[in-house]
């Protein structure tokens, strides 16, 4: 099958529940049904970020793959990098069912799954068993589970336990859907898990860089003061942004108040103003990747100019399937000729 196929039988998916049908998909992924992309892609989109080449600025954003059960076919559609997780010390369900929900008129998912996985041990043996060399750059997220968590003890013990196995790892703070999680951006709750981190690192092996995924919906006087935590405790770059509580007035769905985190198409605009900010405000110091809602070659070109060296993707990809890759790819290699742009990097930033 290719991915071109595997796109077009999508629309029946969606007459499964919502999870039960990313179920379904993820298990179609790793029986490779979904083909591979055997295209080349283009010179000009090979870029470089945290020390780390990348053959496209394209990945999958943590959420998709919690456990590590597909990731070779996903790197096989064509993606630069794929980051799986978040993984957690222990397994954990996550919240009841329904916890999943389309927005079909608004390009759009509400989530509330509570960071459902296996735990670290089957997510890092998962890792390991990848045949190398992989064909993208694989990241690893991590977080905290909801009950019986010291924040300050197992971030640690996650990086170490994906560390060998990782390009980089993303320290998630930032999910709407755990209780408390997102009050450990704050300047000192941030500050020491990262210097914990650091130690750890430091005494570790091999040392990946180290990325934290921040959310859209930081007060305003809060950005500052995260990037400068960042930059004090040694992170190479942030994720902008995981999903919002928001709602915005515009949402049309039977679904759009459910609780969790609101992915897709009206998370562009807020966060990429909030990616322009941080840019702004990290003044080199800090790589980032643009996250939310992208969906066509215009939007990821937009993320890098305002200030994304890479981007990602969730809710496009679940909507569209395997061939929204190739796609993405050919528009935006021809978005950044046509304005003159020799590679990526080039145009990261141009108008933030």
């Amino acid at each position: 099958m290719t991915p071109a196929i595997a796109s077009a039988l999508m629309p029946l998916m969606r007459g499964f529940d919502p999870e039960r049908a990313h179920n379904l998909a993820l298990k179609a992924l790793a029986l490779g049904l979904a083909g591979s992309d055997r295209g080349t892609d283009d010179a000009v989109l090979a870029t470089s970020a945290f020390g780390v080449a990348f053959r496209n600025p394209i990945g999958l954003a943590a959420g998709f793959d919690k456990n590590a059960a597909a990731v070779l076919p996903l790197m096989r559609l064509g993606f630069g990098f794929v980051e799986p997780g978040t993984t957690t010390p222990r397994p954990q369900d996550g919240n009841p069912q329904p916890r999943l929900f389309r927005l079909e008129e608004d390009a759009a998912v509400i989530n509330r799954m509570g960071m459902n996985n296996l735990g670290l041990q089957a997510f890092a043996s998962r890792l390991a068993a990848l045949p190398r060399p992989l064909p993208a750059v694989l990241g690893a997220n991590i977080g905290i589970n909801k009950e019986g968590a010291e924040p300050e003890r197992d971030y640690p013990a996650l990086y170490l336990g994906v560390a060998p196995h990782a390009a980089y790892v993303t320290v998630n703070v930032s999910s709407p859907n755990t209780p408390g999680l997102r009050d450990l951006q704050g300047e000192a709750k941030l500050a020491a898990i990262l210097a914990e981190i650091a130690i750890a690192r430091a005494g570790a092996p091999k040392q990946p860089p180290v990325l934290v995924k921040i959310a859209p919906d930081l007060a305003p006087d809060a950005v500052a003061p995260l990037v400068e935590t960042c930059v004090a405790n040694g992170v190479t770059g942030l994720i902008v942004s995981n999903t919002t509580i928001a709602r915005p007035a515009s949402l049309q769905s039977a679904h759009k108040g459910e609780t969790g985190g609101l992915s897709g198409a009206p998370l562009f605009a807020p966060s990429t103003e909030l990616l322009k900010q941080v840019y702004r405000l990290s003044a080199g110091r800090l790589t980032l990747i643009g996250c939310g809602g992208i969906a066509t070659p215009e939007q990821a070109y937009l993320k890098i100019r305002a200030g994304a060296s890479l981007v990602q993707l969730y809710a496009a990809f679940a909507y569209a399937g395997p061939r929204l890759i190739p796609d993405l790819k050919r528009g935006l290699a021809a978005l950044l000729k046509q304005d003159g742009f020799a590679r990526v990097a080039d145009a990261v930033g141009v108008d933030a």
